[in-house]
């Protein structure tokens, strides 16, 4: 049996000035501020446009409109239900070696001739910098589409014991009906995996990306047709959240989910999976990523600069949007001074702005709706607690929201507690006597 090559982790690319890789970027980058495509909706292998239309826009200058985007309606769910299962009736019979092969000829497509179309995506309409997107969009999805052929070629692998007498073997086959992806925008290396994978294991998908990252959607599948994806495998189906999700999860021939999202939605499409459960022709299979309150944890012992660059990019990189991001920092009194200065010192350098300016670390975040929720808390912190350096937010060019650090003597204030998903960093100094107390504290202030 013929095997995947070994995969390695893909090298990120440095972007440095005069670099063939950096004048590449900055061309398509240029190329496609420049163009308004349109998106349409991909089911079966035909793009259809609808009348219900939205726009892609740039969240550092929200006023420059990228892309128009089509939503679906219920007729349209059910067609790409109706295309998914149609197609599934020969991608389950393919081998795993064939398709596999597409997924590695997508990963080799995107290190080479896609990954500036890919990577100026991610910039323009995620407003990632460029080394954000190159770690995301490029290296991490290259690593996905080499890696789970991988993994899959050792799932298949693991057969029953022989002997001299008989021959056990186990199948491998997909689940019966259709997975329902459902991606966010803050990682388009996840919106590229959580289609794939289960497509990669001979199921057949619909895919919701999310609203706010439709650019590089649209490309992602672009770069699977190129690689020789099949029509109706993966069917992108874009538009209003609940309505799509409602009639798929109804539907008896769900047979799994693949998440990443708010904990609030995820729970919410759990319960209803399970009160439709009597329905299904299988049992679904849920798997999901939802959010997050990273925290820092400094020990007496730790060294003030390295804790202060934690903070910085930990909290910063990507404006905190990242359930990973750090968000709550419990630091000993006798160090928080001077890691609190350090962080600041750091904080005034920041450059926010266009993310196409290689020299910016921080671009917008992602909407409106984000913006008004960060803002909140701002507003919240300057009430009741001490903001000791950013605090700022501004939506009149593009959604920027000042790198904040704020600081609070009540381990249960909220901005401790709740997910905010924006550059915006809570420190409590908790006394250095405290500290197996303090690891309590930070167990139980958040249900992450």
């Amino acid at each position: 049996m013929s095997r995947v090559p070994l995969p390695v982790n893909h090298q990120n690319k440095t972007y440095l000035p005069q670099s063939p890789e950096r004048a590449e970027l900055k061309s398509r980058l240029s190329q496609m501020a420049a163009e308004r495509i349109d998106i349409p909706l991909v089911i079966g292998g035909c793009e259809i446009k609808t009348s219900h239309i939205d726009q892609s826009v740039m969240p550092h200058n929200h006023r420059h409109v990228l892309a128009n985007w089509q939503g679906a309606d219920a007729a349209h769910v059910q067609q790409a239900m109706d295309a998914a299962l149609k197609a599934r009736r020969e991608w389950a019979n393919w081998s795993l070696q064939d398709r596999a092969a597409v997924f590695l000829r997508a990963a080799e497509l995107l290190t080479t001739t896609w990954r500036a179309t890919l990577n100026a995506a991610t910039m323009l309409g995620q407003s990632k910098t460029v080394i954000q997107a190159e770690i995301d969009s490029a290296s991490e999805l290259i690593d996905f589409w080499r890696f789970n052929p991988h993994y899959a070629q050792e799932l298949y692998e693991e057969q029953p014991i022989s002997s001299h007498v008989m021959w056990n073997s186990v199948e491998y086959r997909p689940l019966e009906g259709f997975v329902y992806a459902v991606t966010p925008f803050n990682f388009t290396s996840i919106a590229g995996n959580l289609p794939t994978a289960p497509a990669l294991m001979g199921n057949v998908v619909i895919w919701k990306p999310a609203s706010s990252a439709m650019l590089s959607a649209h490309y992602i599948l672009k770069l699977l047709e190129a690689a020789g994806l099949p029509p109706g495998v993966i069917n992108l189906v874009a538009g209003n959240p609940a309505e799509i999700s409602n009639i798929l999860l109804d539907s008896p021939d769900l047979a799994g989910i693949h998440f990443t999202g708010s904990t609030a939605v995820f729970n919410s499409m759990w319960k209803r999976v399970a009160e439709n459960i009597g329905r299904y022709r299988s049992y679904p299979r849920l798997v999901g990523e939802t959010g997050g309150k990273d925290f820092i944890v400094a020990h007496p012992s730790a060294d003030a600069q390295e804790l202060a660059v934690a903070i910085v990019r930990g909290g910063f990189e990507y404006q905190g949007q990242k359930c990973s991001a750090a968000s709550r920092i419990y630091v000993p009194q006798s160090l928080w001074p001077e890691v609190k200065d350090r962080a600041i010192a750091m904080m005034r350098e920041i450059r926010m702005g266009d993310v196409a300016d290689f020299r910016t670390f921080m671009g917008a975040v992602i909407d409106r709706k984000s913006f008004a929720k960060i803002s909140g808390y701002l507003d919240d912190a300057k009430k009741n607690a001490k903001v000791i350096h950013g605090g700022g937010a501004k939506d009149d060019v593009g959604y920027f929201v000042e790198p904040t650090l704020i600081e609070t003597t009540d381990p249960g204030y909220r901005l401790l507690c709740e997910e905010i998903f924006g550059p915006v960093v809570t420190a409590h100094a908790y006394a250095d006597s405290q500290w197996r107390e303090t690891l309590g504290v930070v167990d139980r202030t958040s249900p992450y």
